[in-house]
């Protein structure tokens, strides 16, 4: 499988801080380093009423690690509004009251002018980051190059370069210089789009990556937590082969607290991280290297990406969805698989049989046949529930807002097709199964269910694909009244196993990735 990374060259772990007061500076100093981070990024420009020959002596004689010292500027996008002597002057002070870095910024020759001084002073172990903030649109590769041409050129020991990118197709850039220049860079996007360029700087070379602290979300930020326990960027290398989630929105996904345990438990080089994709031809011409070797693909895209890949599982191909993508390690080539189907009806079925079996007993013919199956939604997951119910030979009932989409798979399955604006006055037949394949119900909107209340009695068992909340409304609903219920839980497990074993080429380690379903959701 590849053993696990060991990082040549740490790449440092890096919370950034905005504290209004000093003694918030120094108590979040001190947790920043209980979180696990290896330096702390001090916003001087946040403090109020900041004096530097006060202020600096408390904030640099009680650092538990090493501080990066910042006072950014208005000009640059910071809080500093006053005289500009006076600044360079407090930073100047920060150097000789011990900080370890001084963030300068690029702009109007100030980076030279500091620099020059500093180097007057031979006794001086504090090292001097150059950095240039790019604002609005992202330019090209030449472009950056220049930009970090003219950071050198300023004699720092360190450079910084920031973008805001506004397609995660604009990382690659990022991932570029930082692996083609000697000298140690700091380069990342900030953004929600920005997220990867974070979590995948060790494995580019990259001097640090910046983690928030708990509680103080960021924006495009990992947190401390995330990055040392599920990411484990502490071991990740260039040889690290990269897995994502490819979806829009991502921010509700728990692959990365899944797959990344599961990989570093095996020994296996991988990283899952969420790739929020607005474009998906764009992606794929972009994301072509053998580094980015497979993908999930979620909400909406699961039916959109069965065009970008070069092979088709045959049930991927009759579904008409993939959740996941191989690259091969021979050709490059894409194969799209579906291991919804499997996960949401068996764990339907086995919902039935350990209510109709409790004592384990085995039975050849699935709780499904025959039985009335009401599925709302059409999309991926919809099409994936849809094959196999009907596989097992349950009756298909099928509402979609779309409903030339619902015909379409209704066609597809000798199912029945509703207009969705009749689901909430449907009758089901008693003892029927009811299964949500929307994002109705999904974080934050959790106050809304797809069918009408007071038919919830009717059905034997309900199945909500929503897994964010665990127990959706629609699954309280259904449990008050008297219905089997199964949670999108344990068909998002059951999938990323199917997965993994795909990702890997081994087998899964479905005890531990069970376990953490139980404890993180």
């Amino acid at each position: 499988m590849g053993d696990v990374g060991v990082l040549k060259k740490k790449t440092m772990i890096c919370t950034p801080l905005i504290g209004q007061s000093v003694e918030q500076m120094v108590s979040e100093m001190k947790k920043a380093k209980m979180e696990g981070a290896d330096l702390v990024e001090m916003r001087l420009d946040y403090i109020n009423d900041f004096h530097p020959q006060r202020d600096l002596q408390i904030i640099l004689r009680n650092k538990p690690l090493p501080v990066m010292i910042v006072y950014r500027p208005k000009w640059e996008g910071g809080q500093y509004d006053g005289d500009e002597h006076s600044r360079l002057e407090a930073l100047h002070l920060a150097e000789e009251l011990g900080a370890d870095y001084i963030d300068i910024e690029l702009k109007e020759d100030v980076a030279s002018i500091f620099i020059g001084k500093q180097k007057m002073d031979q006794h001086s172990t504090c090292k001097t980051i150059v950095s240039c903030y790019v604002d609005g649109m992202t330019p090209p590769i030449e472009g950056l190059s220049c930009c970090v041409a003219r950071l050198q050129s300023t004699g720092a020991d360190l450079i910084k370069l920031v973008i805001n990118a506004t397609n995660i197709t604009e990382i690659t850039k990022i991932f570029h210089l930082l692996s083609h220049y000697q000298m140690p860079l700091i380069a990342y996007s900030i953004g929600d789009r920005g997220f990867m360029s974070q979590v995948l700087c060790p494995k580019f070379g990259g001097f640090l990556v910046y983690g928030s602290l708990e509680g103080s979300p960021v924006s495009g930020l990992p947190t401390l937590e995330s990055l040392r326990q599920a990411y484990q960027v502490q071991y990740i290398n260039e040889d690290t082969k990269v897995f994502g989630l490819i979806s829009k929105p991502v921010g509700h996904s728990k692959g990365p607290v899944l797959h990344n345990p599961a990989f570093r438990h095996l020994n296996y080089n991988g990283i899952y991280v969420p790739m929020l994709v607005d474009d998906l031809k764009e992606f794929f011409s972009i994301y072509s290297s053998p580094d980015f070797a497979g993908f999930s693909v979620g909400i909406p895209y699961k039916e959109a990406v069965t065009g970008f890949c070069d092979e088709l599982h045959p049930l991927a191909q009759s579904i008409g969805a993939v959740n996941t993508i191989i690259r091969k390690p021979s050709d490059g080539k894409l194969v799209g698989y579906n291991t919804d189907c499997e996960a949401a009806v068996t764990a339907i079925e086995d919902a039935l049989r350990e209510r109709r079996y409790p004592n384990g007993e085995a039975s050849l013919t699935s709780p499904l046949t025959g039985k009335q199956f009401v599925l709302v939604g059409a999309g991926g997951a919809g099409r994936a529930l849809a094959f196999g119910a009907r596989s097992r030979g349950a009756r298909l009932v099928i509402f979609d807002i779309d409903f030339d989409r619902a015909k379409s798979l209704a066609d597809a399955v000798s199912g029945e097709v509703k207009h969705y604006e009749d689901v909430v006055n449907f009758q089901p037949e008693k003892g029927a199964i009811l299964a949500n394949a929307t994002p109705i119900g999904m974080h934050p909107n959790t106050d809304r269910i797809p069918v009408a209340e007071e038919t919830l009695s009717d059905y034997q068992l309900v199945f909500d694909s929503v897994y964010t909340p665990r127990k959706t409304r629609l699954l309280k609903e259904a449990e008050a009244a008297g219905a089997i219920i199964v949670s999108g839980v344990e068909m998002f497990l059951r999938q990323a196993i199917g997965q993994f074993n795909l990702f890997t080429g081994g087998e899964a380690p479905e005890e531990l990735m069970r376990e953490i379903i139980l404890s993180k959701f």
